[in-house]
């Protein structure tokens, strides 16, 4: 990470990578067994990729687990409802419309931005690999993952490290 800096009394000038508001995206969940579970895409997420995460945690996870998430778009869509009737071993919660705070994902993503508020990676493939640290670093970090569902509301008291 290169750091900030301006002369005294100018503010600091931060470029962007690219124009693209959303050059990378990632998906992530959140287990009570301390784990998490991430995909990268490029651009923005959209249905097709959000079915990939799901079919990437269905592979760590056998058998049933219930998924809880906000009402984007993307989680109504009929290509997302029509893979959830196929696979019934995901049940499904919805939070209300707009609740950031009630989701324990948000902190997480939260907290790996905060890591990154300084950093300045020349492509997409550093940013990338910073990210991967960022997650890296919460994975090794249980007292952090039970904050976040403590933070959202949820009376989780210990995680299930196994």
């Amino acid at each position: 990470m290169a750091p900030t800096w301006a002369r005294r009394g100018k503010r600091p000038l931060f470029r962007r990578v690219t124009k693209e508001r959303r050059a990378l995206s990632t998906a992530v969940a959140l287990t009570l067994s301390g784990k998490i579970y991430k995909r990268h895409f490029e651009g923005s997420v959209n249905s097709q990729k959000l079915i990939e995460t799901l079919e990437h945690v269905r592979r760590q996870i056998p058998g049933k687990f219930i998924l809880i998430w906000d009402r984007a778009r993307i989680h109504r869509s009929k290509i997302t409802k029509a893979y959830l009737q196929k696979h019934p071993e995901i049940l499904m919660e919805e939070l209300p419309a707009y609740a950031p705070e009630l989701n324990p994902e948000e902190y997480c993503h939260g907290n790996v931005k905060q890591g990154l508020k300084n950093a300045r990676p020349a492509c997409r493939k550093e940013m990338r690999s910073m990210l991967d640290r960022g997650f890296a670093r919460l994975r090794r970090r249980p007292d952090l993952l039970l904050s976040f569902f403590h933070a959202a509301g949820l009376s989780v008291r210990k995680l299930r490290l196994t």
